[in-house]
């Protein structure tokens, strides 16, 4: 059997509101890592369109070893003719450079 091959790339993306499809938000240029768990969107871009933090202090570890908190929802993702529901990250800007391989699919407006 073959291996699974990790990578990552850009793409633009649309983030919709899962529960009102209207409220859509514009991401330029996300990163993708076909390895991560979670995708790490502005707080900013969320907020504007009314994405609920679902969850509250979710932990996640950084490269460096520091644990932060941040709140955790769910969106729409659409790239071209493809979505999908996903957890996304509340971002705030700056720190994410330094995220673990399985939490780097952000957006480079998270810093």
């Amino acid at each position: 059997m073959g291996r699974n091959k990790m990578d990552t790339f850009y793409v633009g993306a649309l983030v919709e509101n899962h529960r009102d499809k209207k409220r859509i938000a514009k991401i330029s240029k996300l990163l993708v890592d076909t390895g991560s768990e979670y995708t790490w969107l502005p707080e900013t871009a969320l907020d504007k369109i009314g994405v609920v933090r679902e969850k509250k202090d979710v932990s996640f570890m950084m490269a460096n070893g520091t644990i932060i908190t941040r709140s955790v929802g769910f969106a729409i993702i659409r790239v071209d003719k493809y979505f999908t529901i996903d957890e996304v990250v509340f971002c705030r800007k700056g720190r994410y450079d330094i995220a673990r391989r399985k939490n780097a699919r952000r957006p480079e407006s998270c810093g």
